[in-house]
């Protein structure tokens, strides 16, 4: 058969066998409730319990701080939502407790008799909170966040949003300007999932530190700084104490891990409220009985790619990025490095007309994205398939049928935005290989090019 190459591992991860292997008995053998008081459940339940704790030993956390998610994007709703639910009931809270019963009851009376125009008091409350909020993100965010922050706009929130560089990181201290008394969060991607982009985590959350003492809403506690570290959980340092990070997001299935589960660290200290409701798991916070084998399966990813075949440099604190600080980890690090710079160097020797998105120094070790002017970046995806050659236009969640908004976002023409292609790395990959990709990736442009049609 003929040998795939794989260079999409930014959309999802092949499973390790080693993760197969610790989920298998909690599909058809250990398949209890862990609700349930019967040996079967509670054996499901410590099965839970024991994935929580590897997982809290790896990031450096607590086990009561890390919350079983269905995946990226809903870790990073609960994240986001959270937050504000939480804060939106504290301010309906306060109504009722501030206004008298009767008055309450004259307000829904009111409501019902068609007196009001449109809102009770209370609800009238919980709109005038939305716009006493402030928000701040990236304008190069996944979809699972930025659509977060369109939503609250479209509730009457405000939102701000830190623009990158033409290298695609953000300048910390352009939080500066943009932070206010009343910003309550701050959401920054660890690194971007489609030009590879690894932000300066530390410094932001040293600015938002020094925002924390003029905040108005609460005394040294807010803007809370959540980051989507989906993407950096096989190269990047995810030390939260390092981190200083107040919430945080990893997907299994970008870690060799299985699709369906994620994680949302959230610190101590930190009150977000629920946006699932039912049984109350996972302290009440993401209700729905949780999915043992995947659990498992997650916790054994991460316990294998930050401690043995990918990570022996941990005690070393791995490689520094001298721009943004982060720590690149693991044994094939400095190796898939050289092998994007080949592939790059290869690229720009037989394919002159390609471009670079995104900084190469300071972006995630198998992360390579280009533009290619003028080609239909969909059907070269497809006949590089065709042949064997896996790769993507951009993020598999994105459904922008006018290119990449991450390429726009760099100050790059539209041209340049439908015409990208991004090429993720693994850890089998050959410069043999990647001879065979350019010299497969030029033929098809010429033919493109050309109009003969594959």
């Amino acid at each position: 058969m003929k040998r795939v190459i794989y260079l999409d591992n930014a959309a999802t991860t092949p499973v390790r066998k080693e993760v197969v292997l610790a989920m298998k008995p909690y599909w058809s053998e250990s398949f209890g409730n862990p609700g349930s008081i019967t040996k079967m459940g509670v054996k499901a339940r410590e099965a839970v319990e024991n994935a929580r704790k590897i997982i809290a030993e790896n990031l450096k956390a607590r086990p009561q701080e890390i919350i079983f998610t269905s995946g990226g994007t809903e870790s990073n709703n609960l994240a986001i939502f959270g937050v504000l639910n939480h804060l939106v009931s504290q301010t309906c809270t306060s109504y009722r407790s501030s206004t008298p019963f009767a008055s309450r009851v004259q307000d829904a009376q009111g409501l019902a008799l068609g007196s009001l125009p449109n809102l009770t008091s209370l609800e009238k409350e919980e709109s005038k909170s939305l716009t006493d909020l402030h928000f701040i993100t990236t304008n190069i965010e996944h979809s699972s966040v930025s659509e977060c922050f369109k939503e609250l706009e479209r509730r009457g929130a405000k939102v701000d949003y830190l623009m990158v560089k033409e290298n695609g990181i953000i300048d910390p201290r352009d939080l500066r300007k943009i932070i206010k008394p009343n910003t309550v969060l701050i959401s920054v991607g660890y690194a971007n999932n489609e030009i590879g982009t690894i932000q300066p985590i530390k410094e932001i959350m040293k600015e938002i530190r020094h925002a924390r003492k003029e905040s108005v809403i609460s005394n040294g506690v807010l803007p809370y700084f959540h980051t989507d570290a989906s993407q950096a959980g096989l190269y990047l340092n995810l030390n939260i104490n390092e981190l200083g990070v107040d919430l945080m997001t990893l997907d299994a299935q970008k870690i060799f891990g299985p699709k369906g589960v994620g994680i949302l660290f959230i610190k101590a200290g930190v009150e977000i409220s629920p946006i699932i409701f039912g049984g109350g798991q996972e302290k009440g916070l993401r209700s729905g009985t949780e999915n043992v084998p995947l659990i498992v399966g997650m916790a054994k990813a991460i316990e294998v790619v930050r401690s043995t075949s990918i990570n022996p440099h941990l005690s070393q604190g791995g490689v520094v990025s001298r721009r943004t600080g982060a720590v690149c980890l693991g044994k094939g690090v400095m190796k898939l490095e050289k092998l994007r710079d080949y592939f790059w160097h290869k690229i720009q020797k037989e394919i002159p007309e390609a471009v670079l998105n995104g900084d190469l120094e300071n972006r995630l070790p198998n992360n390579l994205n280009i533009s290619i002017p003028g080609i239909d970046s969909e059907l070269v995806v497809l006949c590089l398939d065709e042949a064997g050659i896996v790769c993507s236009t951009r993020s598999a969640c994105s459904q922008d049928e006018d290119g990449s908004f991450v390429v726009r976002a760099l100050g790059k023409s539209d041209d340049l935005a439908r015409s990208t292609l991004r090429f993720s790395l693994g850890e089998d990959l050959t410069k043999k290989d990647i001879d065979f990709v350019v010299f497969t990736l030029k033929n098809i442009i010429k033919k493109s090019q050309n109009n003969i049609f594959i």
